[in-house]
């Protein structure tokens, strides 16, 4: 699936690059006027009218597949991986970490609290992710 992101990057990329380039090169409505008063395209290489509609329908293609490959990499950056590897999937072990900020807050406030009283503390998760239910 890494591989299928990748090329759907690439041609994303290519076409938005493509369509730049395109839009940068076609005239302005505006330009055929002057096309009128004899400064015209006849020598240009796709023809007096033919080059606006090659242009146009390449463009067209072109932002067509840069919204495909935009929405599939929406869609597969949004998909959820099949393996449990989510912090909110698992139960979280806050016990441990829960000791080790009561040992280190105890040393700063000169051993004021003994180590034992810490163990002996409730396991209360530390934030909302522990409250979730296994499954």
């Amino acid at each position: 699936m890494n591989l299928l992101v990748n090329v759907l990057l690439t041609a994303q990329i290519l076409a938005a690059l493509g369509m730049i380039g395109l839009i940068l090169i076609q005239h302005g409505k505006g330009a055929d006027m002057g096309a009128a008063f004899g400064s015209g395209s006849s020598g240009s290489l796709f023809g007096a009218t033919g080059g606006a509609n090659f242009l146009s329908r390449t463009t067209a293609v072109l932002a067509g597949v840069f919204f495909v490959c935009t929405l599939m990499l929406a869609y597969f950056g949004n998909a959820r991986p099949t393996s449990t590897g989510s912090v909110l999937e698992t139960p979280a072990a806050v016990a441990p970490a829960a000791s080790s900020d009561a040992g280190s807050a105890s040393s700063v406030a000169g051993a004021a609290a003994p180590a034992a009283s810490a163990a002996t503390a409730p396991e209360t998760p530390a934030s909302g992710a522990g409250q979730i239910p296994a499954k």
